[in-house]
């Protein structure tokens, strides 16, 4: 019998624009009013001006003009995943990445398995604290060689970053852009609840822990259990990273101090001074350069080195360009507001402590067509506050119900420009991460779905 062939990345994104394509022939087309708080300066929604426009499916050409479209809507996202991946390799071109790996895997012999909640912990502070998401990029291609230099897999690389920032972004103990923003649109004291919020984060993190290491400990045992083995098996990883041989000499250490002192930057211009792609882009193509001539590179081996880096990573790249496709075409034939509206007045006739829990399932519906956590929460809380109001669910409940449901998906739909660029870095197809996150995204939705439920029956407030 014939094995059923999983669908090409590109192929599976275009199918999804497809789908959503038909949807705008079927789907109502409808919008919510929009208006400008002067308070804080953000575009909020009224949540009773709901009404019904006149359709404007997407046609046959429309849905082929999406993907340039979504290149365009997306390419400060894309061209920076080309820059970081030409710079990347001008460091690695120096040999000092290979140097500094060698020498922390000797110093991890017997001890690999501690690299992951080590890891994914530091990650998680930058996800809780100041919303880590898309400054996580940045880091994959060291995450995964340095997973694969212990002997684990370029999946296990990737999740150490991403999931350890998105376990953080989720639990959202003190994140800026979730919890932040949806609770001063509720009206709710900034970073109340904490205490929750402390105890779901511990719940998950422990659990994304513990699967990450069964499945790097399955890697270690046998490489041939890796999900993504028969894309890496041809890349042999480097014999001398478990050799005493590679010694870190002076240029290797100026490399990496340079490489230090621009991460350091970086993290302090996120921090400080609001940072974002732009900004990251321009200190990881200096880092790179600078790294580049501090460690004896002619310019024409940095300019050969940078190309390869941006051929390596095209793949990935151009992923997050038609996965932005899917907004485009959903904006176009303006059924996001309706699908948001179905979805609130759905909640609003579930029954007691179901209630709660089905806006956490709803948050997290609407996450694959608003994976902007900031712009779900100006889209989605001026709507759900006055739901929590009226079926007796404390607004504080509807902040965690928000917070899971768009936090948890970030590690698995499609349309999350952070998720497929990470992937891209990483070259690893959509579908193999799909494999890999799924039982993890259950089993942090039984727990969202416990958490958000506990809160109902406590009264989680302060209200």
């Amino acid at each position: 019998m014939r094995k059923l062939a999983i669908p090409h990345t590109y192929v599976l994104l275009f199918m999804i624009v497809i789908v959503v394509a038909v949807g705008t022939y079927v789907v109502p087309a409808g919008v919510f009013e929009r208006y400008r708080d002067e308070a804080t300066g953000r575009t909020l929604v009224d949540p009773d001006s709901f009404h019904h426009v006149e359709p404007t499916p997407v046609g046959f050409f429309d849905v082929f003009a999406s993907v340039p479209k979504g290149m365009i809507a997306a390419g400060e996202v894309i061209f920076f995943i080309f820059i970081v991946g030409g710079a990347f390799t001008i460091i690695q071109a120096t040999g000092a990445i290979d140097a500094g790996i060698s020498k922390v895997v000797l110093q991890l012999k017997g001890r690999e398995k501690l690299l992951i909640p080590a890891t994914m912990f530091v990650f998680s502070l930058g996800g809780l604290s100041f919303g880590m998401a898309e400054e996580t990029i940045v880091f994959i291609p060291m995450g995964v060689a340095l997973a694969r230099a212990v002997g684990f897999d370029p999946i296990v690389g990737t999740a150490i970053i991403s999931t350890g920032a998105a376990v953080g972004f989720a639990g959202g103990i003190l994140n800026p852009f979730t919890v932040g923003v949806a609770q001063s649109i509720a009206e709710l004291p900034l970073f109340s609840g904490i205490g929750i919020r402390v105890a779901g984060y511990a719940l998950l993190f422990l659990g994304a822990c513990y699967y990450v290491m069964r499945y790097a400990s399955k890697v270690k045992e046998d490489p041939k259990s890796s999900i993504v083995y028969d894309l890496f098996k041809d890349e042999e990883v480097p014999g001398h990273y478990t050799s005493e041989s590679t010694k870190l000499t002076s240029s290797h250490k100026l490399v990496l101090l340079v490489v230090v002192l621009f991460f350091a930057y970086m993290i302090y211009g996120v921090m400080a001074k609001g940072y974002y792609i732009m900004e990251l882009a321009t200190i990881f193509l200096a880092m790179g350069v600078i790294s580049g001539f501090v460690g004896g590179l002619t310019p024409n081996a940095i300019g050969r080195a940078f190309a390869d880096g941006t051929k390596s990573i095209a793949f990935g790249a151009l992923v997050v360009g038609i996965a932005r496709a899917i907004l485009v075409v959903m904006t176009e034939g303006q059924i996001i507001d309706t699908v948001i509206y179905a979805l609130a007045n759905w909640v609003s006739h579930l029954p007691g402590a179901l209630s709660a829990a089905g806006m956490f399932w709803v948050q997290s519906v609407i996450n694959f067509f608003i994976p902007s956590g900031s712009g779900q929460a100006m889209a989605t809380m001026p709507i759900m506050a006055p739901i929590a109001d009226l079926i007796g669910v404390t607004r504080q409940t509807a902040v965690l119900a928000y917070q899971y449901g768009d936090g948890f998906t970030n590690q698995i739909i499609p349309t999350s420009g952070v998720l497929m660029a990470t992937l891209g870095m990483a070259k690893i197809p959509y579908d193999r991460w799909f494999k890999f996150i799924w039982p993890l995204m259950i089993f942090w939705h039984l727990i969202g779905t416990a958490m958000v439920i506990i809160a109902h029956l406590v009264g989680y407030g302060p209200f």
